[in-house]
């Protein structure tokens, strides 16, 4: 079946939506993996062109929250003609620590001990764990304006707020912004290239989610302040994020914890971009399919779960098909709501 369903965005996520025997996406939907920042371009100028197409782009995928300036340049150029943004949870997320250090086989980092090896604080294994060892850390890091990036270094500007700041540029996030890498740093641009790149030389760290490598495996992947990125732990994390006191704002459905008091502490939600208003029905109604589907108990949580990803919860569910697809919450922010996408939504 053609695709009529245009979309793009995040690699983090990017073979649980399209790709694999067990994808979540309909087989009309198209996915591109760009990088969060493209993806969120994509959408938020409605340039197909970013996603290798034409025509409308209908949804994408972000790790990167939209920020206050990227909601208020929307609205502005394009609130009357195709109505509102929509932003929504789609799946937990681990940003999980890959490292090859010969004679380490079940590494545990401090969060300050991240902020000082991907600062570039300190540049060998010894200073970063009290030994004499010599071997050269080497950092892998993404690239490309990556939402990954953007949950990485959100926890770490927490932690050490003048070696980090939060940004979806690694380049930018480390402080100074702009300034030089070690010679050894290797940038990659997607999320299958980070694990790989790690194991190629001894003394490598990354940062990467869980669908990129064994997570719930300490011999490969660092655990953080003792924790390992497990499922659990990332649901034990995020389970202090509060449902939005307003649901007519996008960003109070993007829930971020920074430095989270129990669990693995590097965790997030990967999100969902949608129009609330499309002037093709049938894009409204398959659009609304997939929201009906992917937010149901259990949904597609065999799928999110066989990808290293932890479901959404209940309640966030439950409030998220009230307010967008079944409209019992009254508030009017279904798809494709009359009342508000009366002869107007995305082309």
């Amino acid at each position: 079946m053609a695709a009529n369903v245009t979309g793009g965005g995040a690699t983090l996520p990017a073979a649980l939506y399209k790709g694999s025997a067990n994808s979540i996406l309909p087989a009309n939907f198209s996915y591109l993996g760009t990088g969060s920042g493209t993806g969120k371009s994509a959408f938020l100028t409605n340039n197909s062109a970013l996603f290798n197409t034409t025509g409308t782009v209908h949804f994408a995928g972000s790790d990167s929250v939209l920020s206050t300036a990227e909601l208020t340049t929307y609205t502005t150029n394009f609130g009357t003609a195709y109505g509102p943004l929509i932003q929504l949870p789609s799946v937990a997320t681990s940003v999980a620590v890959p490292y090859k250090k010969s004679g380490q086989t079940a590494l545990n980092l401090t969060s300050a001990q991240l902020c000082d090896a991907f600062s570039g604080t300190k540049t060998t294994w010894g200073q970063l764990l009290g030994t004499a060892d010599t071997t050269p850390i080497r950092i892998v890091y993404r690239s490309t304006s990556s939402g990954t990036t953007e949950i990485f270094s959100r926890h770490l500007a927490s932690i050490c707020p003048t070696k980090f700041a939060t940004n979806s540029t690694f380049t930018n996030a480390r402080l100074p912004a702009g300034s030089a890498l070690p010679s050894n740093w290797v940038g990659v641009a997607d999320t299958a290239n980070v694990a790989p790149t790690v194991n190629l030389v001894d003394g490598s760290l990354g940062y990467v989610g869980p669908d990129g490598v064994a997570a719930a495996n300490n011999a490969v992947v660092a655990r953080v302040n003792g924790v390992q990125p497990t499922q659990a732990n990332v649901t034990a994390a995020l389970s202090t994020a509060a449902l939005p006191t307003d649901p007519t704002k996008p960003e109070q459905w993007a829930p971020v914890v920074a430095n989270p008091a129990s669990g693995y502490p590097i965790s997030a939600y990967t999100n969902l971009i949608l129009g609330q208003c499309y002037k093709d029905a049938t894009v409204a109604a398959d659009v609304k399919a997939f929201l009906t589907t992917h937010y149901s108990v259990p949904g597609n949580a065999a799928a999110t779960l066989a990808h290293g990803f932890s479901i959404v919860p209940t309640n966030w569910k439950n409030a998220i098909t009230a307010n967008f697809v079944s409209n019992t919450s009254g508030n009017k922010l279904d798809i494709n709501n009359a009342s508000v996408c009366n002869a107007i939504g995305r082309p």
